[in-house]
Order: C-alpha cells, then structure tokens, then sequence
C-alpha cells in the first residue's frame, strides 16, 4: 500500500475521521491508531509485521532495563545488546546475501545464498530504534510507555520510507489529545499536493522515459542522452524521495502530529557539507549523532577527522543498500568531505575572486553528487562505468530525450532556487480563494496527475528497497 493509491485513500479516508473521533477517548485512540499502522504494514506482507513487533518489543525492553540499572557496566551491556540485535536482523536481512557473495567471489568458493526478501521499512525503524535505546541512555530521552513506543515505532505515515522521527520529537505528542482547530489544513494539503506532482507527473515521468532507457542499455545512447539521463536521476531521486516525506509529513498533520522537514532544496548547495545538511536531513543528522561524534567526530587531529568522514558516509552507503556501488557512492561523498575540510588550507583557494568562487561551488558540488548517483542508480559496477564511459560518445539520437523531459528536468531543478517565503504565500492565496475554486483546482490538479501517468499506475518509491 502506497501513498497515491486508491487502496490508499480509502484507508486513509476511514482511518482520519476515526482518529479524530477517538481522540478525546486516548484509551481507545492508542490501540485503534497502534491496529491501523500494522494493518498498513501488513499490507505489503503480513509476515514482516512479526519482525516490526519483535523489534519494539526488544527495544523498549532494553530502554526499561536502562533506566532500572544504576550500574554503567550493565546499562551499557544493555545497550550495545539491544543495538546488537537491532543491527544483527538488519544485516541477516540485507546484508547476509551480499557479504556471502562477496567471499564467495573472492575465495573462489560456492557459499549458499538465503535470497531472503527485504522487509519494507527495516531501516528506517531500525534507525529510529538504536536512536530511542542510544537517547534513554545518554538520558536525553526519557523512557517512554510501552503503548506509546509502539505508536512511536510503527506509526504509519514515516513507517515505510522515514523521515526518520527520533523519540523525543514525536512521543510527547501523545501525551494528550490533539487539537483539531490547530491542525495547519492548508501545509498539510499544500505538501500532499506537491509531493503528488513531484512524484507522479516528474519523478515517474523522467524515470520512466529516460533514465531506465540510458541506465538500462547505455551502449545504446550518445552523449548527449546519457548526461541529460544524469542529471534526469539526480531529479528522479529527490523529486520521488523527498515527494515520500512530504506526503508522510502531511499526512501526519492532518492526523495532528508534527514531523521534522527532510529536504530543503538540496541541489543549491554550495559544499557537499551544505548538501548533506539539506538532503535527507533527517539521516543526516542521525549519522551525525550516532556514528560519526561516537567515531570521534572533528577531535584528535585532521587525520582522525577524514577517517571519520569516511567510515560514516561509507556506513551511510551501505545504508542504502548492499552492493559495491553504494559503497562507492558513499566513497565518492567520504572524499569530497575530507577534500572540503582541507581545501582552505590550499594557498590558491584564497585567490579566486568570490563570486566566481561560489558559482563554482556549486557547480562543482552538484556534478559531483550527480557522479556518485550513477553508482547509486546503477544496478552493478559495470553499468555504473558503462553510463560514465558513453559521456562523451557520439551516435544518433534515440528519442529518449523528448522535448517533455527535458523541461520537467530544467523546472525541477530552477525550482530549487525559489525563495522560501512563495510557499507559504501560495497556501495563503489558496485558503483565501472562494471553495469552488479550491474545488476547481484540486480538479485540474488531478487531470494533469492522470495525464502525466498515462494509465501505467503509481512506480514503486526509490526509498521502499532501503
């Protein structure tokens, strides 16, 4: 079940009203909207909801247990037990197959494969998981009802594809009814229907014309075609992922519950530093908190500091997925950051004048993180270099690279460069205007959404195979 699906909607449209009818009864509120975050998951296969359950009984186990022992030894014990575990199912589920392969390969021997389906959403809530047991301990969260972590760990709008909701932001919401005279209807709406748009008539679009032609069979495309390809994932990726937490984000307003933002138009970055604090913020700060300052962050030297960066993005890389090309992509970014922090030092950086400097900036910083999402859109490694070796090949043309893609690719990229304050002055306007004309809206709305889907039905998000 996912997001803009009719299956969707009509749960959506029976869970909303229920909620805000429970509401005042908190009593019933918690089991019903606990039922309704299982019954969303188990709609995707039934079976994983065990591994969901397992997981929040273990982890509030561990939580309870941390706050019962005055021995640091033992709380500790606790600790790295329950991230132990977390970590284990984690890797038996993604990572057993890939690291079996890989020795396989290497040694030369013939190691069996489990082939074990991916669970969806394991590690988004595996991450909020080690971020509640790691926050009870270091006591900056404290321990929460068992009811309440359950809600908290399987509430259905950041279940699936985050954003990645620590504790401390979202459990003293429940500590009493929500208001449904202070939910921000117009945010909500506006989110919902820009993360329709981005996903539906962008995302799927450009995907589906151009970027699985060249990545599919990139001998097969010039030059041409596969930059534009390039720059087609770089917008597939954040126009699908960050369409994702903007519709999980509005969805959870409308149930009255506040989310932290995950995006903030990351290709206008000017360092890859900058970029990581405004793509996918929320894992972001998550490798920040729990690797890399536990690594040792900027402390002991600028050596240790680069070792950091780099064991961090390449964790973050297999993150994403288990197979050389996230480790590489993860590499790509290690480095740039490492690079960042020494570039000051560089006698000729003070020498460029500042405006071309910063032009630059982000020129440079927007190639490179389209290099390393060649690698991560890339299948394999052979693809990955195949794509990157036909960049500068000539050929005839092979119609991929229609006059439609090419404008969805240039407006979603100059839409990274309109100011803050015109989203919050387009919501005004729309509240403002008379409701047949908000009805009119949302109308021509949905035909253009039905007209860019063609009738193929929603893909599938990126983030869902993470």
């Amino acid at each position: 079940m996912i997001f803009p699906t009719v299956q969707f909607a009509l749960f959506f449209a029976v869970v909303l009203p229920l909620s805000w009818t429970l509401m005042p009864r908190q009593r019933l509120w918690r089991p019903f909207i606990l039922a309704a975050s299982y019954y969303f998951y188990m709609a995707a296969d039934w079976h994983y909801a065990f591994l969901l359950a397992g997981s929040t009984v273990v982890n509030q186990a561990a939580a309870t247990a941390i706050t019962r022992q005055d021995s640091s030894k033992v709380r500790k014990t606790v600790l790295f037990s329950a991230i132990g575990l977390d970590l284990g199912a984690l890797g038996v589920f993604k990572y057993l197959d890939f690291f079996s392969d890989s020795v396989s390969r290497s040694l030369g021997l013939s190691l069996g494969l489990l082939h074990l389906a991916l669970p969806v959403g394991v590690s988004f809530y595996t991450f909020q998981a080690i971020s509640y047991v790691v926050d009870v301990h270091r006591g900056r969260t404290p321990l929460a009802r068992p009811l309440d972590y359950a809600i908290y760990a399987s509430f259905f709008p950041h279940l699936v594809a985050g954003p990645i909701v620590r504790a401390s932001e979202f459990v003293p919401q429940l500590a009493g009814p929500r208001d449904p005279d202070r939910i921000p209807a117009a945010r909500a709406f506006g989110l919902i229907a820009g993360g329709l748009v981005k996903k539906m008539v962008v995302a799927d679009v450009v995907g589906t014309r151009l970027v699985e032609p060249v990545f599919g069979t990139p001998q097969a495309h010039n030059g041409t075609e596969t930059l534009m390809a390039v720059y087609g994932y770089a917008v597939q990726i954040y126009c699908d992922f960050s369409a994702y937490t903007d519709m999980a984000i509005g969805l959870a307003l409308l149930l009255g519950f506040r989310f932290p933002d995950n995006f903030d138009r990351p290709y206008t970055a000017r360092s890859l530093q900058d970029f990581w604090r405004r793509w996918h913020m929320t894992l972001s700060r998550w490798l920040r908190d729990y690797l890399y300052i536990p690594l040792g962050g900027n402390r002991g030297g600028s050596l240790r500091t680069y070792r950091n960066l780099m064991l961090t993005m390449l964790l973050g890389g297999l993150w994403h997925g288990a197979a050389w090309t996230f480790v590489i992509w993860g590499g790509i970014h290690g480095v740039g950051l490492a690079v960042e922090r020494a570039w000051p030092t560089i006698t000729v950086a003070s020498r460029i004048p500042p405006p071309v400097k910063a032009v630059g900036a982000r020129l440079l910083t927007f190639h490179v993180v389209c290099l390393a999402w060649v690698f991560f859109r890339a299948p394999d490694l052979s693809t990955a270099f195949a794509v990157l070796g036909r960049l500068s090949a000539s050929g005839p043309a092979t119609g991929v690279l229609t006059p439609t893609v090419v404008l969805l690719i240039a407006a979603a990229l100059a839409a990274q460069w309109i100011p803050r304050g015109v989203g919050a002055y387009l919501r005004t306007a729309f509240v403002r205007l008379p409701v047949y004309a908000q009805g009119v809206s949302f109308g021509v709305l949905l035909l253009v959404i039905a007209a860019a889907g063609g009738g193929r039905g929603v893909a599938p998000f990126i983030y869902f195979r993470f």
